[in-house]
């Protein structure tokens, strides 16, 4: 028992994944385009839908004690289970490039004597030793950085709110492009599912599972959900980015700690997980090499200029996984008879849900967003299967 995490640690490294620049931004994309009652309810129900899907995947690999990744093998099987594995390796590579330049940008904004290509890189060797030094080693550290980090962010928050509400967010008459429902909700569940092909390399060694993947998925949707409203407050001060409501919040090297540290624990957990997925590749390869390889990788990428493709990059990680969870989550506890499971159809369900994603992508705004609509593709697909099973050998199920 001693390699398994308390239900505490678990909370502090989800709430950890989620307090980062990107979902600041996400937040001042969305109130920046949108009115304060008309962001609301988009807003709290695409995370609470994420968070829901985070729970009941992360409880498969809570309960079979395995990677992420590897429990797409009971859906996919092998060789699917590896092209999932191998996706989520690249998906992880440009989302921690994505990540890194984001908060280098953020870093920089607050007139520090120092290059983006450099803080790109300082901030990569600070991922590198952390994924190297390792979960286990480092649980105690974690949580002192959460509990700093979550103090600095209330302070935070609480300055921009005395500086102007939120509710100083313009009209909808000021607005020429204001966001519908569907556009904001889209944006709200796209963070919750970029780390469904992660979090059960965290929820696998939970002492508790159905605990342990419970605080995980709460604690994310909660600080999540935490740093969107800061987006929305950083709108309402007119500013235009983190960097520039820090410095009229007057948070100086207070801020300079959060954008280090937001960037750093969010980064280590999806620079560990890569690790984990390529093992899931190759079993013989060393999660913390690869993990130090990768946080190498994305500093190279985070200074070629990926950021010019965040938003779109953000919508093809949902296009890939979230078709990919729902097929897995009908397989696990739906199916239950492994012997039986046909992968090739399973994987036929993603693709069409795959497919759909991009199609009603290509529409401005569509009832229920290309996220649901995917997710509800590929699940009817892989649970009509289970269906013919039932009906032609009822005894085997």
């Amino acid at each position: 028992m001693d390699n398994r995490t308390k239900l505490f640690t678990n909370a502090a490294i989800w709430f950890g994944v989620a307090i980062s620049v990107s979902e600041i931004e996400a937040g001042i994309q969305i109130a920046s385009a949108s009115t304060l009652s008309s962001l609301l309810f988009p807003l709290v129900l695409g995370h609470i839908l994420g968070g829901i899907l985070l729970f009941f995947v992360g409880l498969i690999g809570a309960r079979l004690q395995m990677n992420a990744m590897q429990t797409t093998k009971t859906a996919f099987g092998t060789y699917g289970s590896k092209f999932f594995a191998a996706l989520n390796v690249l998906q992880l590579i440009a989302w921690i490039a994505v990540l890194n330049a984001q908060g280098a940008t953020a870093i920089i904004g607050l007139n520090l004597p120092i290059s983006f290509a450099m803080t790109c890189i300082i901030l990569a060797i600070l991922i590198a030793i952390w994924v190297y030094v390792g979960l286990q080693r480092t649980s105690k550290v974690t949580t002192s950085v959460m509990v700093v980090l979550t103090l600095l962010l209330v302070a935070l928050s609480a300055k921009l709110f005395l500086i102007g509400p939120a509710a100083a967010l313009p009209t909808s008459e000021g607005l020429k492009n204001t966001l519908s429902f569907w556009n904001i909700f889209e944006i709200s569940i796209a963070m919750p599912i970029s780390w469904l092909p992660v979090i059960s390399d965290y929820t696998k060694d939970g002492e508790k599972p159905v605990k342990a993947t419970a605080v995980s998925a709460i604690a994310y949707t909660i600080a999540s959900l935490w740093m969107y409203f800061i987006g929305v407050e950083i709108a309402g001060i007119c500013a235009s980015n983190i960097a520039q409501a820090i410095l009229l919040a007057g948070f100086g090297v207070p801020g300079v700690i959060i954008m280090v540290l937001s960037t750093v624990t969010t980064n280590f957990l999806a620079a560990n997980s890569a690790g984990e997925s390529a093992k899931a590749i190759y079993g013989k390869l060393n999660p913390k090499i690869v993990g130090v390889a990768v946080s190498a990788m994305s500093a190279i990428i985070a200074i070629s200029g990926i950021m010019d493709h965040y938003i779109g990059f953000l919508y093809l990680i949902s296009s890939v996984f979230a078709p990919m969870a729902a097929v897995l989550l009908v397989s696990f506890y739906f199916d239950k008879k492994q012997e039986n499971r046909t992968w090739q159809w399973n994987l036929f369900a993603w693709f069409a849900g795959f497919a759909i994603y991009q199609i009603a992508g290509l529409f401005d705004s569509i009832i229920l967003g290309p996220t649901l609509l995917a997710i509800i593709v590929s699940a009817s697909l892989a649970y009509s299967r289970v269906l013919m099973k039932r009906r032609t050998n009822p005894d085997n199920l």
